[in-house]
């Protein structure tokens, strides 16, 4: 197995189109990557072997979104709240197990 510099990197698509069309950052997509990176700060899991959590432009996925994938596994998600971004940092982030509630399958 390669070794990867951060365990988990989750990417949050936060691209904001115009008022009409439908996109991740009318779901309130930045406030919620804010929130999975205060939480796993707080947990202590962020940085090298551990989570990293970054912005993402159009992941042409609008509409499924709010969406957000996880690295290395390519496991996407759709979100409603903070309670399912809990839900996959507890989960998936720190016990490695996929969330298939809320997992995106084309």
């Amino acid at each position: 197995m390669i070794e990867t510099y951060y365990r988990y990197h989750v990417f949050f698509c936060t691209n904001q189109r115009a008022e009409d069309q439908r996109c991740c950052q009318n779901h309130n997509a930045q406030a919620m990557r804010d929130y999975l990176k205060k939480r796993t700060k707080d947990l202590g899991i962020i940085g090298r072997g551990a989570v990293r959590a970054n912005n993402a432009g159009c992941m042409d996925r609008c509409a499924k979104g709010p969406v957000l994938v996880v690295y290395p596994e390519g496991v996407w998600y759709s979100y409603k709240d903070k309670a399912d971004i809990d839900e996959i940092i507890f989960e998936h982030l720190q016990n490695g197990r996929v969330v298939e509630r809320l997992r995106l399958v084309d």
